[in-house]
């Protein structure tokens, strides 16, 4: 749920960065749930537009952040167009470390520790 209000909050329609699975799809199951709940009132209250008012002002975060995951696993916006591979990126775990879309949302650092001796022995 954090996810989903940080999106909201503080990331409405912020295309730029990158964007964690875990942030993308905590916000998909509550934008989700939000469709259901919203449409099974919408239809209690016989207001079945109040579903399609929720799904607008949710689209615009969706996108946005569909693009930041797509910036995560080094890939250009437009790979949220294609339909098959682009389920396959929102799976795919992202680049370690930074990438030409900004550092890592997970604050992996890399280092080479092969060449490095412990600080202490």
């Amino acid at each position: 749920m954090n996810y989903f209000l940080d999106v909201l909050k503080n990331k409405y329609a912020m295309f730029s960065g990158r964007a964690r699975r875990a942030e993308f799809w905590q916000f998909y199951l509550f934008m989700v749930i939000g469709i259901v709940v919203f449409g099974g009132i919408g239809s209690v209250i016989r207001f079945p537009a109040l579903v399609g008012i929720f799904y607008f002002a949710m689209i615009v975060p969706f996108i946005a952040l569909s693009v930041r995951r797509m910036h995560d696993v080094g890939k250009d916006w437009w790979y949220i167009f294609i339909p098959i591979y682009n389920l396959i990126l929102y799976c795919t775990e992202g680049t370690r470390g930074p990438n030409e879309y900004g550092p890592d949302p997970k604050g992996a650092v890399t280092a080479d520790t092969l060449n490095t001796p412990p600080s202490t022995y």
